[in-house]
């Protein structure tokens, strides 16, 4: 299964929505999809989809994806790394009115650096990088949250 998540901020995201539907319609994908579709007004009409989810549901969603398809947030993307999910990310872009900047194109290109995930340049190509990202060896993620928490319990149990 396929979970694509467009997350919350006031922007849509119609040219991932549009792009997938027309993949899904013309039998270049086939893998089951459900959409997380945030403030996008684009309605899929070949998978399923809600604008907005409890924290509990999209958990639920992210533990059962196979493939997290999501906008170059780091949130969205570390969110998805931390499950374990292989990841596809798709920068929003200010040209399309999807973010007030192109930030994202940075955030995604330091996530491939490392190695953790595969950007998507070209929407009407997201079926051509669904088949590649399955057989990609990709570095593991790992967290460095818990050693920031140490070090300022460590900070404050001096003072």
């Amino acid at each position: 299964m396929i979970f694509v998540t467009l997350g919350s901020q006031k922007f849509q995201f119609n040219r991932l929505l549009t792009a997938l539907d027309k993949q899904v319609s013309e039998g270049k994908i086939k893998d089951t999809i459900f959409a997380q579709t945030g403030y996008s007004d684009y309605l899929p009409h070949h998978f399923e989809y809600k604008q907005f989810m409890d924290r509990d549901e999209f958990a639920r969603m992210q533990t059962s994806a196979d493939i997290i398809i999501t906008h170059g947030g780091t949130g969205a993307i570390v969110g998805a790394l931390k499950k374990g999910k292989k990841v596809i990310a798709v920068p929003r872009l200010s040209k399309y009115g999807e973010h007030v900047d192109d930030h994202q194109l940075q955030i995604i290109e330091e996530f491939v650096k490392a190695g953790f995930i595969l950007e998507c340049q070209n929407c009407d190509d997201l079926f051509v990088d669904i088949q590649k990202i399955r057989d990609l060896k990709l570095s593991e993620y790992k967290s460095n949250t818990q050693s920031y928490i140490d070090s300022i319990s460590e900070f404050i149990n001096e003072l």
